[in-house]
């Protein structure tokens, strides 16, 4: 499949990629492909979903380069010094910030509480209301979307500045990404909005009532700027010859700690990143809809694809590898 073939395959908006907007792609620190669909430019930005998720983790290397977090062993309680446990409540002191980036931190409800917290006043303390359990520290592997907000309130509490700013700062702007504002209204009817809404979006980054960013979901990006989020993990936390994020905090972020199971592909899970592939160096911070950066070593190549709300579209690697690889390749 040459370049017109895939356009004209994503135009013909069939099958799992007919919400396809933008499709981004560097090989060997250049531009190697890139292209747009249904109306979207190159410098649109989209709701990515849970590829916020692997964008915080570069956040939470850059707080623990810097030592504004100890180590991934300190724990959570920390952090919160004025927050009131609850009576009975002991688990929640056994948290660490390891146990948030990995996905193996407990919580106290059956499935998430999205109403509860994203009605509330301030997300993050809303979310540590459920941290913990009597079930104790399992390191049992619980993908938590909500549980993601408490990393937010971490690096701003030990930063001592919003998480939007620690970010446009520290990230996206030595990244040459536009820097991003806050979304700002968060009520219901504006939250189902932000999901479902086809347009393109501003470069901003939704928040709860106190401005403190969505830490599980809601950053806009372009295909472009997720690319080049790839290429600094692509070059080991360096970017056009600069040091981001430090090498060792990359490795670990890409290490394979937990093997899924069949819900999540049977991929390994690092520091909020996948490594799709045993023995491959193939790494992606993926979110609903087919939002994906894509990151392969083997080929010195980062992708990063957006798309509109669509259901029950999760992982777009094998895509990657069977039909943009090949165009990349042959360019």
């Amino acid at each position: 499949m040459n370049r017109e073939e895939l356009h004209e395959f994503i135009a013909s908006g069939t099958g799992n990629e007919s919400n396809i907007c933008q499709i981004s792609a560097f090989r060997d620190g250049s531009i190697a492909y890139e292209d747009c669909w249904r109306g979207y430019r190159n410098e649109d930005a989209v709701n990515v979903n849970s590829v916020t998720k692997g964008v915080m983790a570069l956040l939470a290397g850059i707080a623990l380069d810097r030592e504004y977090i100890q180590s991934e062993d300190q724990k959570v309680m920390d952090f919160f010094p004025d927050y009131e446990v609850r009576k009975g409540e002991k688990t929640i002191f056994d948290v660490t910030v390891r146990h948030l980036l990995t996905m193996t931190a407990p919580y106290k409800y059956r499935s998430e509480p999205w109403k509860k917290v994203c009605t509330s006043q301030d997300w993050t303390l809303t979310v540590l209301d459920f941290l913990g359990g009597r079930k104790g520290i399992t390191g049992e592997f619980r993908y938590a979307t909500l549980g993601i907000q408490i990393l937010a309130g971490i690096i701003e509490h030990a930063t001592g500045e919003k998480c939007i700013n620690f970010a446009n700062r520290n990230l996206f702007v030595p990244l040459g990404i536009p820097e991003h504002t806050i979304h700002e209204d968060s009520s219901k009817e504006d939250q189902f909005d932000f999901f479902m809404n086809k347009n393109p979006r501003n470069n901003e980054w939704y928040s709860d009532p106190q401005a403190t960013v969505t830490a599980g979901w809601g950053l806009c990006l372009s295909a472009h700027d997720m690319a080049k989020i790839g290429e600094l993990v692509l070059n080991n936390g360096l970017y056009g010859g600069k040091r981001i994020v430090s090498e060792s905090y990359i490795h670990k972020m890409t290490f394979p700690y937990l093997k899924l199971g069949e819900r999540f592909g049977y991929m390994s899970y690092g520091y909020l990143w996948y490594k799709p592939f045993d023995g491959r160096e193939v790494y992606a911070a993926i979110g609903d809809s087919g939002n994906i950066i894509y990151v392969n070593k083997e080929k010195n190549v980062s992708v990063g694809i957006t798309g509109t709300f669509k259901p029950r579209i999760f992982d777009r690697v094998d895509f990657i590898e069977q039909k943009v690889l090949p165009v990349v390749e042959g360019q």
